[in-house]
């Protein structure tokens, strides 16, 4: 790793300090190589990033979507779609391979999602993410904190993958998929196989706990001083990261969806994975900010106390506060899943867009 040149700034100082791992928040290869600089050491993906990803490069996409569809005549526009998709992340996986050699599995993984359309399916969902773990040595497979991603996610990592939990805004959805990969990881070691470079991750989407806390607001009128509305996610964060740290859970916790630039700063220092959009690295790493451990301050009591006074919160903040059962119906998941869904529709229909152009 040494012929990469870094670019110093507050990034970079947590990077080289603190056991806080950096992961840009798209496999955009331009934005990842930047990341890299910064001092990045992984990145994630989702449908709504590979469609934009793709979208956004059209002219360099347009073209390998109708050599896909020449290759594969009987293919329809969601496996052109999706084979894309892997394309791309195979090309960003590839970047990350020295890190992954360097940190022996630990970091330097590209996150691909599995395809939202199977999330009531998890032999499905287990089966892709053993297909897209043999993408490339150094990918993670996203597998969403449902009922049925649980059993999915306890399959796949019995089976060698992976994992990056994903759809996932609370922390008994991030307590009940590290206590699944914990079982699976158990199962396969049992069985005398090597799981020592294996990477999971589970995630919290920071940020979208906050959006859902301030719609439920808006909706129910609540009276609340504002400000805590973005402590939210970051309570939510700090609280599983004690708890993986307590229980000796061999993932680690990772903070998406960012909002503020709080969602990074407010957990610098703690053994876990931050994964901010290129644009929030970008403000960081220009400002004059003084990159300093943070993960054990505790929030603002005032703040907790302003937030308790939403049930979602308490849901989302309480180890028991939702059942497994429970999770696919808590609002940020159900918004969450069917943004994904458009994101597969769109992309479906950007494929067709391309091999069936309008008239």
């Amino acid at each position: 790793m040494t012929d990469i040149e870094y670019t110093p700034g507050p990034l970079l100082t947590a990077a080289q300090n603190t056991p806080t791992a950096l992961w840009n928040d798209s496999s955009d290869l331009n934005e990842l190589r930047q990341s890299i600089s910064f001092g990045g050491v992984g990145a994630t993906c989702n449908p709504v990033i590979a469609y934009t990803c793709i979208k956004s490069e059209l002219g360099q996409w347009a073209p390998r979507i109708k050599q896909i569809a020449a290759e594969n005549p009987t293919w329809g526009e969601s496996e052109i779609g999706w084979q894309a998709v892997k394309d791309l992340s195979v090309e960003a996986a590839a970047l990350l391979k020295p890190i992954f050699d360097e940190h022996r599995g630990r970091n330097g993984r590209l996150s691909v999602q599995t395809d939202p359309r199977f999330h009531r399916d998890a032999k499905a969902l287990a089966d892709q993410a053993v297909e897209f773990d043999g993408l490339a040595e150094n990918i993670v497979v996203k597998i969403p904190a449902t009922k049925v991603g649980l059993e999915a996610i306890e399959d796949a990592t019995y089976r060698g993958v992976s994992i990056n939990v994903t759809v996932s805004f609370s922390v008994p959805q991030a307590v009940r998929a590290a206590e699944a990969i914990e079982r699976g990881l158990d199962r396969r070691a049992a069985e005398g196989h090597d799981i020592s470079q294996m990477g999971p991750v589970v995630t919290i989407m920071v940020g979208r706990l906050d959006d859902w806390l301030k719609h439920v607001v808006a909706r129910d009128k609540i009276f609340i001083d504002p400000s805590a509305l973005e402590w939210a996610g970051i309570a939510a964060m700090k609280k599983a990261y004690a708890i993986f740290q307590e229980r000796g859970f061999r993932s680690r916790v990772l903070a998406a969806a960012f909002r503020n630039v709080y969602h990074w700063a407010a957990l610098v220092g703690g053994d876990l994975v931050v994964s901010p959009p290129f644009k929030w690295q970008e403000i960081i790493n220009a400002s004059d900010y003084e990159a300093v451990s943070r993960i054990d301050e505790p929030v603002r009591q005032e703040y907790l106390d302003e937030l308790n006074k939403i049930e979602d919160f308490r849901r989302a903040y309480d180890v028991d506060g939702m059942t497994v059962e429970e999770f696919e119906d808590f609002g940020p998941t159900r918004k969450t899943l069917r943004q994904f869904l458009q994101a597969d529709a769109d992309l479906d229909a950007l494929v067709r867009d391309i091999i069936v152009p309008a008239p």
